[in-house]
């Protein structure tokens, strides 16, 4: 496949993905604001989604205190903050363009028709109608367009290259959304394992659907180590790491054997794999949870760059 085409592809579903994560990042402050024990004198759950996006930096430069409407117009709506669900749905959408030779037109439609809604979206009118039907919207959306690509494409090399952009950054968001419990939303001694720290874990666990996930296979309380658990070890989850990574090894040594190279983003992806087969969720936490998450999103952004070298800079 050439190298352009695999980059839109590549893109258009890490865009889609993107936008869907924005808004679970947004649904999951949302909440957790909802139950802050803080008395609305500071704003911990909206600084923890600005730097959960990676967007905290970004966000200082147009100044102002991280308030929920700030924050929310910001990764919402800013047209100039690359990562904003408007900014994302419209370069998916522009990439979606570019391949439709190589995309079905169910596919292309789904994305276009995202689009032209969102187009239709303001703060004033998700302030008016409640944020939690937008955020639910974009999910949808999300999840529609990838449904619709899935059940009408073929198996073909640009399927991959798409799949590879959404479990990339699913891998990402995942270890994002749970790395904010820990390292800025940590409750006081008190609160650990009462009301509010069990809703805020009730939260994230719906922010990544999980909820219903983890009822069925721990039949117990919500407890932060099996939380962590599923979302990082449990193969069967399919929006852990684990998961993620382990459908990413699968795709790129499909590429590698046909393409007959020998590609440094397979072997990367690879020893990721390893390590997530093998850690057990008590050495994770004695060694810290911060600290191994950190390493995984920032080993996710180095797999990315040579993915990008492997197959998408022209030779």
């Amino acid at each position: 496949m050439l190298s352009r085409a695999a980059d839109n592809l590549y893109w258009l579903n890490r865009y889609v993905e993107r936008a869907e994560a924005m808004s679970r990042i947004l649904g999951v402050a949302h909440r957790m604001s909802m139950q802050s024990t803080h008395g609305g004198t500071r704003n911990d759950e909206w600084e923890a989604a600005l730097i959960i996006a990676g967007c905290d930096k970004s966000f200082a430069l147009h100044g102002g205190p991280p308030t929920r409407r700030a924050v929310i117009d910001f990764l919402a709506f800013a047209p100039d903050n690359p990562s904003s669900i408007h900014a994302c749905l419209k370069a998916g959408r522009e990439n979606a363009r570019a391949m439709r030779a190589q995309i079905t037109s169910e596919a292309w439609e789904s994305i276009n028709a995202a689009w032209l809604e969102m187009r239709t979206f303001s703060m004033a009118k998700v302030e008016a109608d409640g944020f939690s039907s937008f955020f639910d919207w974009v999910r949808e959306r999300s999840q529609l367009f990838r449904g619709v690509a899935e059940g009408t494409m073929q198996r073909d090399d640009a399927y991959r290259f798409m799949r590879l952009g959404t479990l990339l950054e699913r891998a990402d968001s995942t270890a994002r959304i749970l790395d904010v419990k820990y390292h800025v939303l940590l409750p006081s001694p008190g609160d650990i394992g009462g009301a509010v720290d069990y809703y805020q874990w009730g939260a994230l666990l719906r922010s990544v659907s999980a909820f219903r996930i983890y009822r069925q296979i721990y039949r117990d309380s919500i407890r932060p180590l099996k939380v962590a658990e599923l979302l990082i070890l449990r193969e069967d989850f399919p929006r852990s790491l684990h998961a993620c990574f382990a459908e990413i090894v699968s795709i790129l040594q499909y590429l590698r054997e046909s393409y007959r190279r020998d590609y440094p983003s397979v072997r990367l992806a690879e020893s990721m794999l390893l390590k997530l087969r093998y850690d057990d969720i008590d050495s994770i936490f004695t060694r810290g949870l911060h600290e191994y998450l950190t390493n995984l999103i920032d080993t996710n952004i180095e797999l990315g760059a040579a993915i990008a070298r492997d197959f998408m800079q022209p030779n």
